[in-house]
């Protein structure tokens, strides 16, 4: 997919509806009801956290979105592949705010050269007990990633038409809290395995962009 087309489709899903929770059950680990269940009184209490789905032109300016494997340590989301974003801080007015910070911060895209598309359906993460809210957002030129050492591992960068292939779409099998492995739906991207939170969210940007 070209930059030039998805800029088209961007202006469309702006007025779209989200598709919502029937893409995001599409990745959704057979267990995070029952998670969802268990800690249905602390959701109410849920610490908040935003990501931001960015989207850009490469060299060829074909259409592509950053994920970014988190550095190891002692945390839930250890080793992870996911969106830039992170924890909502006081010094942040809006969610969108935290979005932007933190992914000014953890590979370098300044906040004020992201142009903001639609904000996504907000999603509860069980194990960390956080609630997210993505944004999709794109810049308009190539970009210079510069990664925090401290918190990424690697910057990831994927062709949305990679994305779009049904063929990437794949089955694995992860430990859970319950000290047993489980077999969950994934993408296999870039040679990575994106499951959990981000593969929901990925599966409603590619529906939104399947819709228009």
């Amino acid at each position: 997919m070209t930059f030039d087309t998805f800029l088209e489709l961007a202006s469309k899903i702006k007025n779209l509806e989200l598709p919502g929770e029937a893409s995001q059950i599409k990745m959704s680990p057979p267990y995070r009801l029952e998670l969802m269940e268990l800690q249905k009184e602390k959701m109410k209490t849920a610490k908040k956290s935003a990501v931001l789905a960015l989207i850009y032109p490469d060299v060829n300016h074909e259409a592509n979105i950053v994920l970014i494997l988190r550095n190891t340590y002692k945390g839930v989301h250890s080793a992870q592949v996911g969106f830039p974003g992170g924890k909502h801080e006081d010094e942040d007015e809006t969610l969108l705010a935290t979005a932007l910070r933190e992914t000014e911060e953890e590979i370098g895209i300044s906040k004020g050269d992201v142009m903001l598309v639609k904000e996504m359906t907000p999603m509860y993460i069980p194990p960390s007990n956080f609630s997210v809210q993505p944004f999709l957002g794109f810049v308009e030129q190539v970009p210079t990633f510069i990664k925090d050492d401290t918190e990424v591992e690697l910057v990831i960068e994927i062709k949305l038409s990679e994305l779009m292939d049904d063929t990437n779409a794949i089955q694995t099998t992860v430990p859970t809290s319950y000290k047993v492995n489980v077999q969950v739906p994934a993408l296999k991207l870039q040679g990575h395995i994106v499951w959990g939170a981000t593969a929901m969210m990925l599966s409603e940007l590619k529906d939104m962009l399947k819709r228009t």
